[in-house]
């Protein structure tokens, strides 16, 4: 049954938070490391504005206590929010919303006061906090909106404050600019690090999921080459043991065989590997290609060549190498009749491994041209010893056949 692999879809670059998953791997440190940083600015600014409070004196008698607290208690809320990760985008919001309204409660707090033209209130110190803080914790259109917005508004009721005074355009107008600047500013240099951290994510995503493609596809193979050299190695073999059976021992023979074949099949999807990991010695290796040569009754040599420090198989290694080399040991009673028949064993020190060749005098073939649904040679021994990583060669002329096996340490 094919299966579709869930990708993740991209976010947009200004949403506010990260969606928890390989997705938004990069996203969400990004989002913390940006707060963390502006709370250190919040900071400054903050404890400037505050100080700037407690000695002002262009607010009536009542009203500064309550932008104190309408302001700074908002504002002490996100620090800790910010800091701790906890609560980011419910308190940077209500800060925002807190100041926006101090802003509209100012020209009621310094009716009738006389300030400098040149003084600068306290609420214009937290102007850029109000629009930084909405950059992180709002949605794109609406800190679009507050960070032009706060600047200018700023800017109208400063200008309330003195009474539209001619003199005073200028000054007031400088600080909405660079408000509005520095806020422009910071807005963009968000914007380019979740960008840049979307576009990670993303790719990250996509990389993630051709891997999981990948793995599926691999895993797939490998149970069809098993599945396939399963069929041909025990099934067709039994089948052909059942045909030729003509003695009771015979007919035993190849139900036992059948049996064997019927057990395998069915145990294929949790024994893909043909075997465990636990390593082999190369004298077990040779053991069990010695009693290949036996069961098939060829009469063929076995050559040995071991060096003492050849490295351990993996059992599942060793496994492969003895199945391909029965089936080559089977080609070559079948079709040469074991005509010259040699099977060597070379067993080399690290990082080499083992060496295991099937000989034989026969006519010899063309692989190219062995039809596709004849699964010796493809199945059984090309993709078995393949599917470990070794490498597997089958050599054929009019003077014999050699079938070469390797492995090296390090391909399993």
């Amino acid at each position: 049954m094919a299966r579709r692999l869930a990708t993740a879809e991209p976010r947009d670059a200004d949403e506010p938070s990260g969606i928890p998953g390989i997705a938004s791997f990069t996203r969400e440190r990004v989002e913390r490391v940006i707060a963390a940083s502006v709370a250190i600015g919040f900071l400054a600014l903050g404890a400037q504005a505050f100080i700037t409070a407690l000695g002002a004196a262009d607010v009536r008698s009542g009203w500064n206590i309550v932008l104190l607290v309408l302001a700074f208690v908002p504002l002490a809320l996100t620090e800790i929010a910010f800091i701790s990760g906890r609560a980011v985008k419910a308190c940077g919001t209500l800060f925002v919303v807190a100041y926006l309204l101090v802003l509209l409660l100012w020209p009621f707090a310094t009716a009738g006061a006389q300030t400098s033209i040149t003084y600068q209130p306290w609420i214009y110190f937290l102007v850029n906090v109000a629009t930084v803080a909405s950059v992180i914790v709002m949605p794109m259109r609406v800190h679009l909106v507050v960070t032009l917005v706060t600047p200018l508004l700023y800017g109208f009721v400063r200008m309330l404050e003195v009474d539209f005074a001619p003199d005073a355009w200028i000054a007031v107008s400088l600080d909405s600019i660079y408000a509005l600047i520095l806020g422009s500013i910071l807005l963009v240099i968000g914007w380019t690090f979740r960008t840049a951290a979307s576009t990670i994510d993303e790719r990250r995503a996509r990389a993630v999921s051709s891997y999981a493609q990948a793995a599926a596809v691999n895993a797939t193979e490998r149970e069809r080459v098993a599945v396939a050299a399963l069929m041909h190695d025990s099934v067709l073999a039994a089948l052909l043991a059942a045909a030729r059976a003509e003695t009771p021992r015979e007919r035993d023979l190849a139900v036992a065989m059948a049996r064997e074949a019927l057990t395998r099949l069915a145990n294929t999807d949790r024994d893909v590997g043909e075997g465990s990991d636990a390593p082999v010695d190369v004298t077990t290796l040779v053991e069990d290609i010695r009693d290949v040569l036996d069961d098939a009754h060829a009469g063929g040599e076995l050559e040995i060549d071991v060096h003492p420090a050849t490295p351990p198989v993996p059992g599942r290694v060793a496994r492969a190498l003895v199945l391909a080399a029965a089936q080559a040991v089977s080609n070559a009673v079948e079709h040469a009749a074991s005509s010259g028949l040699v099977v060597t064993v070379r067993g080399l020190p690290a990082p080499d491994g083992v060496v295991i060749t099937v000989c034989d005098t026969g006519a010899g073939f063309d692989i190219d041209r062995v039809p596709a649904d004849r699964l010796g040679i493809r199945a059984s021994i090309l993709a078995r010893v393949s599917a470990f990583g070794g490498e597997a060669v089958v050599d054929s002329d009019a003077s014999g056949t050699r079938v070469t096996m390797i492995w090296r340490r390090g391909d399993a």
